[in-house]
């Protein structure tokens, strides 16, 4: 099973993807958009066809609090669109503190400010990825 995962921004798609056994993600790319989601959905697809790929994950943005914002719809809709478009199944994981996580990672590392704004929703979207294979596996 191979999985890609997705983070969803209103510039950009942080795209990640896992190993051919499904049990590690690795950074992939980062897609902008300029809130052409149909666009974004074709280029999600080429993707999806290119590497062979069985499922999607999809980071949902929640609220501190556990409700959900015009964000999280924002993913429900893209979610559905998805689906649609690919016909396999997009499961919706909980992002929240992802990109904290992302930047954290990042920084621990030593890597430059200008840097890390280019590759921060695609190291998003691998900790989407794996805490999803992560929970899979158990």
């Amino acid at each position: 099973m191979r999985y890609l995962g997705l983070d969803l921004g209103s510039r950009t798609l942080g795209v990640a993807i896992s190993d051919p056994t499904g049990l590690i993600a690795s950074s992939y790319t980062i897609i902008r958009h300029n809130e052409e989601y149909d666009r974004l959905i074709s280029d999600v697809k080429e993707i999806v066809l290119d590497k062979r790929i069985d499922e999607i994950v999809l980071g949902l943005p929640k609220n501190m609090n556990n409700t959900i914002g015009p964000k999280g719809e924002l993913s429900f809709q893209f979610k559905e669109k998805l689906e649609h478009q690919l016909n396999i199944p997009v499961h919706l994981v909980d992002e929240r503190l992802t990109t904290k996580q992302a930047t954290d990672l990042l920084i621990s590392n030593d890597t430059s400010r200008k840097k890390r704004k280019k590759v921060i929703d695609s190291v998003a979207a691998t900790i989407i990825l794996q805490s999803y294979l992560d929970k899979k596996e158990r």
